[in-house]
């Protein structure tokens, strides 16, 4: 459909309504039979392009049967896809509707990119990112009601749509003021420098220019002025620091979880503010569906113009423990006292019970309450089923040096003076802050002895070497202290034949980031206690 026809049946039906017309009921939707209206097959005749190019709208709930303007977001497919990927696969209506209680109204445009990359070709010859700010968003603030600034236009895509739902606002911040790339499609030098000449000169060659080169030859001048890994370290970042930016990125990308991870550690060094997760997933559908809660959630937030809440909604702690399941030992030989956790009817069972060993990082003065609420929340889970009841053996790390030597001690009491399963399969070692670093260091020492780690935040070295044969559960928020260090091991744990799951979550580093990070887990924990 024509802008000028666009523009006339969007005129008529809104005089219709502000004369008080009422026409049959199929003369225009109606909100509760409808919902979000799509309209799809409109096309953009573009001057810039010299030809029309495809795109689709969806309508917020109410559109006809008010006069309000909206906020808008452009969705941007991947590479080989086109406008109705986001509507078909992407099911944006059924994710906006479920959301409606929480999200303001807002206005979804979708439109063909082609295998563009969403910026100009390097030679002039197919300006497609020109198009988008000169053309496509004018006719969209034309036709549609729509809510006319950068903090009012959203731009969310996945794979070569991250790239551009990144790169726009980048290069657009007085066009459009919220970037959300999902998996993002780009890479660093040295994979560009390594890419199949195949490879390059197809993807990205014919779009940043040095197709048919090799090596660093291929970084042309081009490639990095639409760069953000060049672009973020600008003397002046003060542009990009307006921009708000929620990036995500399944653990299980084949290479994507590289650029997306150091892209984070750029931002996290030069303070442009960002919201980073990385979820259970890889490229596909499934992984992007799970990000949209969060994923609309920001970007109503932004439209708003209020802040994205620093920390997520707490995590329940469960069934409070009894004073009979917990208490405070002395180890023999040493000044450390332990705590022990015993599940439910254990006085009154002969069962051999499955060990969950916790390297505790938190003040003496802390412990008490915050012993009681992770072990609360285990105790829940225990009695609904979710873990097997196991005994906790809580060690506290604080102001104590901690060795290989404490763990064996530790070991061997619980081993003589509880009822434990006395095998790998059914032990795992948990950590948390200061812990986490203790317990990434022995893993490699007691691989014999547990079958996983879960390290919550763990303040990692950055020589820290991966156990074999050891699952690990790296949980870390992306505000945290050691999110160099924790994305590393990561990396060294894709190269290596270990099970792993990589979880970047909301949250400033804290004891309740921590909870969230144990409650997520659980199903996890679930897999690795074994009697």
């Amino acid at each position: 459909m024509t802008s000028i026809l666009r523009l006339t049946l969007t005129f008529l039906i809104s005089l219709a309504f502000l004369s008080g017309w009422t026409g049959c009921a199929d003369d225009f939707p109606d909100k509760e039979e409808v919902g979000l209206l799509l309209l799809e097959n409109e096309a953009l005749q573009s001057e810039v392009l010299k030809r029309p190019v495809n795109y689709a709208v969806v309508l917020p709930e109410g559109y006809y049967n008010t006069t309000d303007s909206y906020p808008v977001v452009y969705l941007l497919h991947g590479f080989g896809d086109n406008c109705k990927a986001w509507y078909n696969a992407g099911s944006i209506r059924y994710f906006s509707e479920r959301m409606g209680a929480d999200i303001v109204p807002m206005i979804f445009v979708m439109m063909d990119a082609y295998t563009t990359y969403y910026v100009d070709k390097y030679n002039g010859r197919f300006p497609y990112m020109e198009m988008v700010t000169t053309e496509l968003v004018p006719e969209i603030d034309s036709i549609y009601r729509t809510e006319k600034s950068s903090i009012k236009r959203a731009v969310m895509g996945y794979s070569m749509g991250g790239y551009g739902a990144l790169i726009l606002p980048i290069l657009n911040p007085e066009v459009f003021g919220i970037s959300v790339p999902l998996s993002m499609s780009f890479r660093t030098d040295e994979q560009y420098i390594s890419e199949s000449a195949d490879g390059w000169d197809y993807q990205w060659g014919s779009v940043f220019g040095g197709a048919g080169l090799q090596g660093e030859d291929r970084l042309t001048d081009y490639y990095k002025e639409h760069n953000p890994f060049y672009l973020f370290k600008e003397a002046d970042l003060s542009a990009y620091r307006e921009i708000r930016f929620m990036i995500h990125c399944g653990d299980d990308e084949e290479s994507l979880h590289i650029p997306s991870g150091e892209l984070h550690n750029l931002m996290r060094k030069n303070e442009i503010n960002h919201e980073f997760r990385v979820a259970d997933g890889g490229h596909s559908w499934d992984y992007w569906h799970s990000t949209m809660s969060e994923s609309l959630k920001f970007i109503s937030c932004g439209f708003e113009e209020i802040s994205y809440p620093e920390n997520p909604e707490p995590a329940g702690t469960g069934i409070a423990i009894t004073t009979d399941q917990y208490y405070q030992d002395s180890l023999p030989g040493s000044s450390l006292q332990i705590g022990i956790f015993l599940p439910s009817e254990y006085d009154s069972s002969n069962h051999s019970y499955p060990s969950i060993y916790f390297l505790h990082d938190t003040g003496e003065s802390e412990r008490t309450e915050n012993t009681s609420g992770f072990l609360s929340l285990l105790n829940g889970r225990m009695e609904n089923g979710s873990i097997p009841k196991s005994i906790v053996i809580e060690i506290p790390v604080n102001n104590f040096d901690f060795t290989a030597g404490s763990m064996e001690l530790i070991l061997d009491y619980i081993n003589q003076n509880f009822s434990v399963a006395d095998n790998k399969n059914a032990r795992i070692l948990m950590a948390n802050g200061e812990g986490g670093k203790i317990a990434a260091n022995l893993l490699p020492d007691f691989a014999e002895k547990f079958n996983a780690g879960f390290l919550f935040n763990g303040n990692l070295s950055p020589e820290t070497i991966v156990a074999e044969g050891v699952y690990y559960y790296l949980d870390v928020t992306d505000k945290a202290v050691a999110y160099e260090e924790n994305f590393n091991l990561f990396l060294n744990l894709r190269e290596s034949e270990n099970d792993y799951e990589y979880r970047v979550r909301h949250g400033k580093e804290n004891y309740q980031s921590f909870l969230n990070g144990l409650d997520a887990s659980i199903r996890y924990i679930y897999k690795h206690l074994k009697t």
